[in-house]
């Protein structure tokens, strides 16, 4: 069985915008409020949920992941958007993958990004996505996804795994 390889690459507003949006104060615009002692970069990603209320939640991962390392499956949410932002500074991995139909990821369009540490992201509804991957353990994250009834997570696992490598 052949191990097919993809490198990760520093996540970026314009690379991953197909994916969803980077949730981070760098390269977004901003207004003062609050007498001019805070900076609002409003709106800079959208909560996507389909006939159902948005929820925040703390995601508390307990093991860290080194690389290299390999994955077997991606899911995805196709009923909502689901956001992660990192509550301690701490970078973590993302692997996407666009569809390549109605049910299945193109894998061999697979990317894995890095955040810096000071990006979080928003997945949109339907994307293709490996769960959370983080260096550090503990490490939380909040979570803001759609909170509601009816499936809404499909995971798809591989025939080959991937193995994610750095550049």
């Amino acid at each position: 069985m052949d191990l097919q390889s993809i490198y990760i690459e520093p996540l970026a507003k314009t690379s991953f915008a197909t994916f969803g949006e980077v949730i981070q104060c760098a390269e977004q615009e901003f207004f003062h409020i609050n007498d001019a002692h805070t900076e609002r970069y409003h709106a800079i990603a959208m909560s996507q949920a389909d006939q159902a209320q948005t929820g925040m939640s703390i995601f508390r991962n307990i093991k860290s992941t080194a690389l290299p390392c390999t994955i077997n499956m991606l899911e995805r949410h196709p009923l909502g958007s689901q956001a992660f932002v990192p509550m301690h500074g701490q970078a973590f991995l993302i692997v996407v993958a666009p569809a390549l139909d109605e049910n299945q990821p193109d894998l061999s369009q697979l990317r894995a990004f890095i955040t810096n540490g000071e990006q979080g992201v928003n997945y949109h509804a339907g994307t293709w996505h490996h769960p959370l991957l983080t260096f550090e353990a503990p490490s939380q994250f909040v979570v803001i996804d759609r909170i509601g009834t009816g499936p809404n997570c499909d995971v798809v696992q591989f025939t080959v795994p991937v193995q994610i490598c750095e550049t």
